[in-house]
């Protein structure tokens, strides 16, 4: 199959499928491949032994008899000199079935042949082919006595699992202009690409469905641009936006197989492309109902936020497609509980013990309450947004720190201090003589040469002193589950070692300049869960924590387990 004016040809093609007569154009500069890009060739195939393997594409056109090579000189340039050096070696009987030549350095066709180090000198496209091929002598030499082995498996992988993508450029496109636009990274090289091109090349195969594959393309944007929305994003992937191309979510989901690092390079086109050169309306529409399906769960608030809470949690998409396969709404709402109650894994024993050193099952019990409490409001459009907790750097925060042992800098120290002496000028409902006994020390230690850490502990200890008068938080109560919340902590440890009065009005100044709170975090900074009549704005009461901890059992309820279900 040729491509025809107006039309692009794309197919995968074994490697030792190539062939025929091939030209390097003038606007193209020489072989330039050092021996890094040979040996990860040649690394790459040979550990791709007995599995399909993809090469970059090669991208040609048509001239007469011969192939015009607008992208792929390198690889089709290494790929001829191993074909020969296993044939001038005696290794194999055959070298490769593609010629090249150049159009502006005629010298270079012969040189391919027989890479003559006398010659390897003469000018700059010799010494990158010489150095080439013996880098390919040197890969061989490596194997010792079983070189010829090794080079039977290679020659053979070659012709039965090693393909390149081939891509024809249509009759009339200006080759030039496509090299340009190749070389600004505009070529198809992912999966989603090539699956694109196939699909709206075999569409156009029949005349009669010119029109059906405008309207794909149309489609396949509209998809992309839909997927594009960050809070849809991080809603179905747990993370910030920064893939190339957002459909292939949905392609690779179809595809299936391994998942991240551990997916193989074109593992998704390599498994649709049969699909789609045989049924390519039966898989679009597949496409299409994928895309429907996660909009209909984004666009349901019920269904947002546990799925959502899930993904972030580092659930499957894939595996909670799989779960919504042939159940009604409602089946589907009812697994969706039973997972989140089976990755909680808390009894309400269990949730009361949790402390900062369970650093991930706490946070995620605080995230689960986060979401629930977003969820549970009646008559609100308010979604938990998933967005910002995706691009956050979340971390467990002590509501109030009863000391700031982890602070070991006079820095530290100094930004401590200033932060607590602020607290203080406002501060009302204590002993004012001792406030400013406390804030003339502090202003001494701030204005003197150098603060020592003994200094330091003597000013910590009486602002702890005034600032957490009638407070109990001993007996691990620091530490726990009821003294914690999510915040975007970022890096400043002079904060997160501060007492409740100094990080609530840090927090209230982020909530006014717009920052992300979440929910749950700002209601205990402002008291939200504690009676009016028991409010102390300086200090986090034992009985607000307690508060605190009956609104966390009364709004994970519904996912708490029983203390035999967790035992098991």
């Amino acid at each position: 199959m040729t491509a025809s004016s107006g039309d692009a040809l794309l197919e995968p093609k074994l490697v030792g499928d190539i062939s025929g007569r091939f030209y390097v154009p003038a606007y193209q500069r020489g072989y330039r491949w050092g021996e890094m890009e040979v040996g990860r060739l040649l690394s790459d195939i040979w550990e791709s032994l007995d599995q399909p393997y993809y090469l970059q594409p090669v991208v040609v056109k048509r001239h007469g008899d011969e192939w015009e090579l607008v992208d792929g000189q390198q690889r089709l340039t290494t790929l001829y000199l191993i074909f020969q050096f296993m044939k001038s070696e005696g290794l194999q009987n055959s070298g490769a079935d593609y010629t090249l030549r150049y159009e502006t350095r005629p010298g270079s066709a012969a040189y391919l042949e027989e890479p003559d180090p006398a010659l390897s000198q003469k000018n700059i496209d010799f010494f990158h082919i010489h150095h080439a091929y013996e880098c390919i002598r040197a890969w061989f030499a490596a194997h010792g006595n079983r070189r010829q082995y090794a080079a039977n498996k290679f020659h053979a992988a070659l012709y039965e699992q090693v393909r390149v993508i081939w891509y024809e450029a249509a009759e009339d496109l200006d080759a030039a202009t496509l090299f340009t636009r190749l070389n600004v990274g505009r070529i198809p090289l992912t999966d989603a690409e090539l699956v694109k091109a196939l699909l709206l090349s075999r569409r156009r195969g029949d005349s009669s469905t010119t029109d059906r594959a405008l309207e794909t393309a149309a489609q396949w944007d509209v998809i992309e641009r839909d997927l594009r929305d960050p809070e849809l994003w991080a809603f179905i992937t747990g993370k910030a936006p920064e893939d190339p191309t957002h459909i292939s979510l949905l392609l690779d989901t179809i595809a299936g197989g391994p998942t991240g690092r551990d997916r193989p390079l074109f593992h998704t086109f390599e498994t649709l492309r049969e699909r789609i050169a045989a049924k390519p309306q039966e898989f679009w529409n597949e496409v299409v109902d994928l895309h429907s399906l996660v909009l209909g769960w984004y666009e349901d608030r019920n269904l947002f936020h546990k799925v959502g809470f899930l993904v972030a949690e580092g659930g499957s998409l894939r595996t909670l497609i799989e779960l919504a396969k042939g159940k009604a709404k409602s089946a589907f709402d009812a697994e969706l509980d039973s997972l989140i109650r089976n990755r909680l894994n808390l009894s309400e024993a269990k949730l009361r013990e949790l402390t900062y050193e369970q650093k991930t099952r706490t946070n995620r019990a605080l995230l689960l309450m986060n979401v629930e409490t977003v969820r549970c409001r009646t008559h609100s459009f308010e979604r938990y947004s998933f967005r910002e907790h995706a691009a956050g750097r979340w971390s467990l925060e002590h509501i109030h720190a009863q000391n700031a042992e982890r602070l070991n800098s006079v820095e530290q120290w100094a930004q401590w201090l200033r932060l607590h002496r602020k607290a203080l000028e406002t501060l009302d409902g204590v002993d004012q003589a001792k406030r400013q006994g406390v804030l003339d020390r502090l202003d001494q230690a701030l204005t003197g040469e150098v603060i020592t850490e003994s200094e330091f502990r003597t000013c910590e200890r009486q602002v702890t002193e005034l600032l957490d008068a009638g407070n109990e938080t001993g007996d691990g109560a620091v530490d726990s589950i009821a003294n914690l919340a999510l915040l975007d902590g970022g890096d400043n440890s002079a904060l997160s070692n501060s007492v409740f009065a100094v990080k609530r009005a840090a927090i209230l100044a982020r909530d006014r300049d717009g920052s992300y709170i979440p929910v749950c975090t700002r209601n205990a900074f402002l008291k939200y869960y504690s009676p009016a009549d028991e409010h102390q704005m300086h200090f986090w009461s034992a009985n607000d924590r307690e508060h605190y901890m009956q609104e966390i059992i009364r709004v994970l309820g519904g996912y708490l387990s029983t203390d035999q279900e967790t035992a098991a």
